[in-house]
């Protein structure tokens, strides 16, 4: 089963990362991601840019068209700083790799089981149901080209 771990933090826990030196919390989080790499469960992951960097916005769908906008982004515990996929056995695999992560006091981890084609095995005769399978056959083709 694949996971998503979504990142996620109050103002106090960010506020609080500011004590600890960078690379320290680089090295921390260095170490958690090869230690999930090692264990053959990483899919994929990444941080997330600040929101002062600029580069985020809000497409709102509650307009047609939907309206594209800067913001509001929504209070800091709501929003997300970074996520992974993991691909474990079961619910307790994931919460186990998820309890490991080196967060502190103030941060979250929402852990989400990512749906497969099994989940919409009612629609397996859907055209575009159909076409995931080849498209992710493309898309590990193109990584392992790339790797």
């Amino acid at each position: 089963m694949k996971y998503m771990f979504i990142m996620r933090s109050t103002d106090e826990a960010l506020e609080a990362s500011k004590a600890m030196p960078f690379e320290e919390m680089i090295n921390k989080m260095g170490a958690y991601n090869e230690s999930m790499i090692n264990a053959g469960i990483m899919l994929g992951g990444d941080g997330l840019a600040d929101l002062s960097d600029g580069t985020a916005f809000v497409v709102d769908f509650s307009e047609d068209p939907p309206l594209v906008t800067d913001g509001p982004y929504g209070e800091t515990h709501e929003l997300f700083n970074g996520f992974w996929i993991v691909q474990v056995a079961s619910k307790e695999e994931a919460a186990e790799w998820a309890s490991r992560c080196p967060l502190g006091p103030g941060s979250k981890l929402e852990v989400r089981r990512v749906t497969e084609a099994a989940d919409f095995a009612e629609f397996s005769d859907n055209e575009y149901i159909q076409k995931e399978e080849g498209w992710r056959e493309q898309e590990a083709k193109l990584r392992a080209e790339n790797a």
